[in-house]
Formats: C-alpha cells, structure tokens, sequence
C-alpha cells in the first residue's frame, strides 16, 4: 500500500489527480478521469456517489488505504475518493493492485 500511497502522491504533485468525493464526481461526469481510489472506510454515501457512477461508466475503481493514510499521503486531511486524470498514472496504480480491486 506504500507504493500505491507513494505513487498517488507524485500524481498530486504533478497536478494529475482530483481529490474528494464531489471533485472526483465532477471529474467522472466530465470524462476527465480515467481511474478512481476509494479509501477502505469510506462511507456508503461515497460509494453512491463516486463508486456507482464509476462502475456505470466501465472507469476502474480500486480500493485503497483508510481515508486518514490516503489523506495523510496526499498533504489533507481525511480523503475517501481520489481520482486520477492520466492514463499512464492510472495504469501504474491499476498494476500494483490485485486484479483491479
């Protein structure tokens, strides 16, 4: 999970992902992102909101660390839903997760 916490961190660095549940959501609905990383303990709300529509969508979707790790690697508080906008990023993160969790 570090290498995936590592990673996502570059990606917030180059200005490659949309963070938070509404932010991910408007990125879903606009097509601009291409993988979504839920934290483990994120609500059920989160899930409607972001998970459905990602599945709907056929974008990836992969369960990552609780909120406060993803949070903490990001420089935020807690985060339950990250969104990646680059193709090479996103693959990058679809690899280092089993199947495509």
């Amino acid at each position: 999970m570090s290498k995936l916490l590592g990673l996502l961190g570059l990606g917030a660095r180059a200005g490659q992902l949309v963070i938070g549940v509404d932010a991910v959501r408007a990125g879903l609905q606009g097509g601009k992102v291409v993988c979504v990383v839920v934290a483990s303990d994120a609500g059920a709300r989160a899930d409607e909101k972001v998970g459905r529509l990602a599945r709907g969508n056929g974008t990836p979707l992969v369960q990552g660390p609780p909120a406060e790790e993803l949070g903490r690697a990001l420089g935020r508080p807690p985060v339950q839903a990250v969104g990646i906008r680059d193709r090479a990023l996103a693959s990058g993160v679809l690899a280092m997760t089993p199947a495509g969790s």
